[in-house]
């Protein structure tokens, strides 16, 4: 066990390259080992391209070794037609005889399917090697097909003395307050590249014009999401620009115009999260940040819709301001960058 453990533990490793880039695909590491050597790795580096397993045994110089070789692959290998065949079949075909398995795929056309198919052609299949592991990996793709709904991160900045802006209303400045250093812009842009979505409220749109791209790090931008009930943000507003896509959940309109979507919800209930949430999953959105200010973010914790919550903790106070949500510890993991602390609570509990 402990050496199939350490083979999975490279399958995840190189799944966790395609962060960012894989979705609405999940991230899958695959390395080919023979008389306890890796004679071929590989990773799902791109959705639409071929899958780690492909890549893995591509990347084996002597395929006359593959049939005495073990496969280690971190998702269960898909069995159905998409993008690109089955992974199945090159297997079957390769006549690989041992194959290991990380977890499960929770794909309604994989599920089980894939392993049982290779079973059934007289292949070796060990199943669940670092499975909470490779969980953890998918822990975005998992939530969407099981909960229907994407994977939620809620992230603000706080002061010590727990509060999240001043009150603008008794000022002159329209300028965000900045509560921690501009060291800690990258993180968030690496963040944002890693999601699919990321949403802010009307008041926040208004009062900072974020732009929400990722001007700081290398990839693709999130889809920007904004909640404008009355469709009153002016269109000069960055979130309009054409750098990313758009969509605006409002009360007047349906519509579409070039990269900016319209999309009609009804605000009367108090199911908004809950309706915004469920055209998010129709588009196939796996992840999403919330960044919005605190209405907005205490609207997902009340909800009980949140997966977990990233806080940066600056050194100064305020003394009065907008207060921090209010949110329960759960499972806390901090870590400090250049002395500036991160908190990082969990409310997930992968099965």
């Amino acid at each position: 066990m402990e050496e199939h453990n350490k083979y999975m533990s490279r399958c995840i490793e190189l799944a966790y390259y395609a962060l960012g880039y894989a979705s609405p695909n999940p991230l899958v590491g695959a390395v080919v080992v023979h008389n306890g050597k890796i004679t071929g790795e590989g990773y799902h580096a791109e959705y639409g391209k071929a899958h780690a397993e492909v890549n893995a045994i591509n990347n084996v110089k002597n395929h006359k070794l593959l049939p005495d070789s073990t496969l280690y692959v971190s998702l269960e290998p898909c069995c159905h037609h998409g993008k690109t065949p089955p992974c199945t079949d090159l297997i079957i075909k390769k006549g690989i005889k041992n194959v290991v398995v990380g977890m499960q795929d929770p794909f309604p056309d994989v599920a089980g399917r894939g392993i049982q198919i290779l079973k059934d052609n007289g292949i070796n299949v060990i199943s669940n090697v670092l499975q909470k592991e490779c969980k953890e990996l998918n822990k975005r793709f998992i939530t969407y097909y099981d909960k229907k709904r994407p994977y939620i991160i809620l992230k603000w900045a706080q002061t010590a003395d727990g509060f999240i802006d001043i009150n603008r209303d008794k000022t002159i400045t329209k300028r965000p307050t900045w509560i921690t250093s501009q060291n800690l812009k990258m993180l968030v842009h690496k963040w944002r590249h890693q999601e699919d979505a990321i949403m802010v409220g009307t008041n926040t749109a208004i009062a900072d014009n974020p732009m929400l791209n990722i001007r700081n790090w290398k990839g693709k931008n999130p889809l920007r999401v904004v909640i404008d009930k009355n469709l009153k943000l002016p269109k000069s507003l960055s979130i309009f620009n054409k750098s990313a896509s758009t969509i605006v959940f409002n009360s007047i309109k349906n519509s579409e115009n070039d990269n900016i979507s319209f999309l009609k919800i009804n605000f009367n209930g108090n199911n908004t999260v809950k309706q915004i949430l469920d055209e998010l999953y129709k588009r196939k959105i796996q992840s999403l940040i919330v960044e919005g200010g605190r209405y907005l973010l205490q609207s997902f914790i009340d909800e009980g819709l949140w997966d977990e919550a990233r806080i940066f903790k600056g050194g100064q106070t305020f003394g009065d301001g907008v207060e921090a949500p209010l949110i329960k510890p759960g499972k806390i993991q901090n870590f400090e960058i250049n002395n500036e602390l991160v908190i990082r609570l969990i409310n997930y509990n992968l099965q």
